[in-house]
């Protein structure tokens, strides 16, 4: 499989279509995946990690990680010849699903809450989908999404199609441990809402060992989640197997706020096994954690990506991490899709069209104390 990988140009999702469910000629390809794993020093000496790394999903074609599991499954939508394609999504997987849908040439519908941050709205409707925003959460959503594939001939790809959606997910994983030189981080940290990214992603590791693609990795899986809907991490604090139900997330991370995680009980398994943590962060290390991840990469991150970053700085100052440890940060959504609660941090100056006002700004705000020459 390294061999093939070798000789092979082309990046992203379908560089690994061996170990994908889709036959060739139903391959949707707007270039998902192939995103960089960024080494991180600057960020990683203010919060004291020497070795931090970011796997920068914001460059994916609508701007998330979503664009690796809709690929995926809306390619398996062609393949079944299902006449209609859709999701129900906190936002980022309305515009993944719609984006290669509308590739595709197939009809999309995408449920969200009505709460969704109007910028991931727009985008979806961008791309021609019919929306349907709900009155509800998103597990509200998400019911009425698995009614509606019992009622239609609808594929809602991460509900009758999820085993597939799934799949796509974990191509990141192949490419941090591509990225790595054929070998697996020592730890990650991977932001939760279903938690199904985070089994994705141990999945990927297991199946390049069980190829014989890398020996016994030894990952340990870190799940970040917001304090406002943090089901999964309040288990792992609890030491309980069971995760229970948040009926009304409370969070401003709203991409992460699914109260009942399909995934949940995988995903805490899965950090316990690997000697991972559970970290519950609030809002407002999360928005800091923007800034600083803006400030010191030039990646600017939704609060959803960006919490990565916040439980690994808590995780430091615990000693839960030490100042050489391998950390690998998942970082899943662009900033723009969900600024309403992000505030620049940058100076705005209005001028005249006249040189000498904007020296006058510079001498006053800038060179006193950046000198230029």
């Amino acid at each position: 499989m390294k061999e093939v990988l070798s000789r092979r140009f082309r990046r992203g999702v379908w560089r690994y279509k061996e170990l994908l469910p889709v036959s060739d000629e139903f391959i949707v390809d707007i270039g998902a995946g192939g995103t960089p794993l960024v080494h991180a020093r600057e960020l990683g000496r203010r919060i004291g990690l020497r070795n931090l790394y970011i796997k920068n999903d914001t460059q994916n074609p609508s701007f998330s990680f979503k664009d690796r599991p809709a690929s995926v499954a809306v390619s398996k939508a062609r393949e079944f010849n299902l006449p209609l394609v859709g999701c129900a999504s906190t936002g980022n997987l309305a515009s993944a699903t719609s984006a290669h849908a509308a590739a595709a040439n197939v009809p999309c519908v995408v449920l969200m809450p009505d709460t969704v941050e109007l910028p991931k709205i727009k985008q979806a409707g961008m791309y021609g989908s019919h929306l349907i925003l709900v009155d509800g959460t998103y597990d509200d959503t998400n019911r009425l999404a698995y009614l509606l594939t019992e009622t239609t001939k609808i594929g809602i790809v991460n509900v009758n199609l999820r085993p597939y959606y799934v799949e796509g997910s974990k191509t990141m994983m192949y490419e941090i441990i591509e990225e790595l030189g054929w070998r697996g981080p020592e730890n990650i940290i991977i932001p939760m809402a279903s938690g199904a990214l985070l089994g994705a992603l141990h999945k990927a590791l297991r199946e390049f060992e069980a190829l014989g693609l890398l020996k016994d990795a030894g990952t340990r899986f870190h799940g970040a989640q917001p304090a406002g809907c943090s089901p999964i991490t309040d288990a792992y604090s609890s030491g309980s197997d069971k995760v229970t139900p948040v009926k009304e997330p409370s969070t401003i991370v709203k991409s992460l706020a699914i109260g009942s995680p399909g995934d949940g009980e995988y995903a805490l398994g899965i950090i316990r096994r690997t000697g991972g943590t559970g970290q519950t962060v609030t809002d407002e290390a999360t928005i800091d954690a923007v800034h600083l991840l803006c400030k010191t990469t030039g990646i600017y991150a939704e609060p959803g990506g960006a919490i990565t970053i916040a439980a690994a700085k808590k995780m430091r100052e615990a000693g839960v991490l030490d100042a050489g440890d391998e950390v690998v940060c998942c970082v899943t959504g662009a900033g723009y899709k969900a600024d309403e609660h992000i505030e620049p941090t940058g100076k705005t100056y209005a001028v005249k069209p006249k040189i000498n006002e904007i020296l006058q700004v510079l001498q006053q705000e800038i060179l006193a104390t950046t000198p230029l020459t």
